[in-house]
């Protein structure tokens, strides 16, 4: 898969979040989207998602065949976006067969987030960062070539960081694609980074709605 997108711009209540941003990413590759907290990272993921209609530029995915580019990426965002009455396991059933990978195994990628044990409980009864790990197996129940990360090391310890890593590495050794929007390092060797500065204090005329991060 390769995905470009041009010349992009967003306007939310009234105010410009960015404009021109351009990038192209090939099978393999990864991309950091930096800047301070409001810049338009969460924005620039919702746009390249589908889910907010940039104001100008394009997006576009070739190489998929006939598939769509909503169907060819998973997002993680702020949100973990769980049903908390829901055990691990079946979060991760729900999710496996709305996208279609019927043959995927939850148990086998809650294992590989250090959440065997987790299996059957209710997400309702774990911590922050078990929650962000069963949020990141959904990624593993359905392969998808394009990867969209909202700040994903979000109340992850050390040890979960490097499994995060590792499953960036292997995904990209693939071919798939990894969009990243953080503040920190995420070991994604050979990386490149797209820094979303502020507008012009003139342009500011009222705040930005907040984005919805509860996606899938």
């Amino acid at each position: 898969m390769r995905l470009t997108a041009q010349d992009l711009a967003v306007r939310r209540s009234g105010r410009r979040i960015f404009s021109g941003l351009s990038f192209a990413l090939g099978p393999g590759e990864a991309l950091m989207v930096t800047g301070r907290n409001g810049a338009g990272k969460s924005t620039l993921l919702a746009v390249l998602a589908g889910r907010l209609k940039p104001e100008a530029g394009t997006v576009t995915a070739s190489e998929v065949g006939e598939a769509t580019l909503s169907e060819c990426l998973h997002v993680v965002g702020h949100r973990d976006g769980l049903k908390s009455p829901l055990t691990a396991e079946e979060n991760l059933a729900f999710a496996r067969d709305l996208l279609g990978a019927p043959t995927a195994s939850p148990q086998a990628a809650l294992e590989e987030l250090g959440l065997g044990h987790a299996l059957r409980l209710p997400v309702a009864y774990l911590s922050a960062g078990q929650r962000r790990r069963v949020a990141l197996a959904r990624l593993l129940v359905c392969r998808r070539p394009l990867w969209l990360l909202d700040e994903p090391t979000a109340a992850l310890d050390a040890a979960s960081q490097e499994v995060l890593a590792g499953m960036m590495a292997r995904h990209r050794a693939a071919g798939g694609l990894v969009i990243a929007a953080t503040h920190q390092a995420l070991g994604l060797v050979d990386a490149r980074e797209l820094r979303i500065e502020a507008p012009a204090a003139s342009t500011q005329a009222a705040p930005a709605a907040a984005a919805d991060e509860v996606w899938w």
